[in-house]
């Protein structure tokens, strides 16, 4: 991305209620909570796609807007029996990847991702002793029940692994962007991207509770969904999408990514008259 980016999405391609929320900012900017979000990646038959999933319009972040997994960093995603289970990944090359000291450690926004996504998927980013994929929480009712268990508190992340005979292969697992929510916005999140690999025809579970669908959607569709009004989304999903346009395979990404320098993006947003534009300060 280069700098003095300014683009604007029309009213019509945000979700809804964004826009209201920018005309009467707090008089004090809330501070950001730390946070993860992971892009799941699979070569579909055609094209690398990315897993979009569709948040509830009872949320109360981005309502209705297709987003990438992610969630908020806890204090239990750092602890040392879920860290165990990580290969070619520890706390000190993760704190100099994303260039971070001080709490959470960087260990744990790479962890908070991969929770989120089996929160949210029922995909688990991890192999099994013999180099395969466990099953996802929709194709296997055992594997539904951990990941409930999971969100329910009843299980560690370390335990949910444990019980699908998984471990974390570290290095398959990319950072990929780092985005802080501007400032007039009522919600803000200091938010690490990540990418990673999933298997050829992973689907994913649909959880009431948060979400109303998912795609896997290839990223040349889903910007043209978005030009059409069909697909509302919000800038950071966007410019990662528009990023992840650029590789043919998800290995070619996962390449790409660990080659590059990410820096930290805080946006200015503006309300304009026919939607809210993004203003991103050159080396931001």
């Amino acid at each position: 991305m280069s700098g003095n980016d300014e683009f604007v999405i029309p009213f019509e391609n945000l979700p809804d209620g964004f826009a209201e929320t920018l005309e009467d900012p707090p008089s004090v900017p809330v501070a950001p909570r730390p946070a993860a979000t992971i892009v799941l990646l699979r070569d579909g038959a055609r094209d690398m796609e990315v897993l979009l999933m569709r948040r509830s319009r009872r949320a109360g972040f981005v309502p209705g807007a297709y987003v990438f997994p992610g969630g908020r960093v806890d204090a239990s995603d750092a602890l040392p029996g879920v860290v165990s289970l990580l290969d070619d990944l520890n706390p000190e090359t993760a704190r100099e990847r994303l260039e971070h000291e001080g709490e959470p450690p960087a260990i744990a926004y790479y962890l908070a991702a991969l929770r989120e996504a089996f929160e949210e998927t029922g995909i688990m980013v991890g192999l099994r002793e013999d180099g395969s994929a466990p099953p996802t929480a929709a194709e296997d009712p055992t594997v539904d029940e951990i990941r409930d268990a999971l969100m329910g508190d009843r299980i560690s992340f370390d335990e949910a692994i444990t019980r699908l005979g998984c471990r974390i292969a570290g290095d398959a697992i990319e950072y990929i962007a780092h985005w802080i929510t501007p400032e007039p916005e009522p919600r803000r999140y200091d938010t690490r991207f990540f990418a990673a690999k999933v298997r050829a025809g992973a689907t994913p579970i649909v959880d009431p509770r948060e979400m109303t669908d998912a795609l896997w959607l290839s990223p040349h569709d889903a910007l043209a969904r978005l030009d059409r009004g069909e697909l509302p989304m919000v800038f950071p999903t966007i410019k990662t999408i528009e990023a992840l346009a650029r590789y043919e395979s998800a290995d070619d990404a996962l390449a790409g990514y660990g080659a590059e320098p990410v820096r930290t993006i805080l946006p200015t947003l503006v309300v304009t008259p026919t939607g809210v534009g993004l203003h991103i300060e050159d080396g931001g």
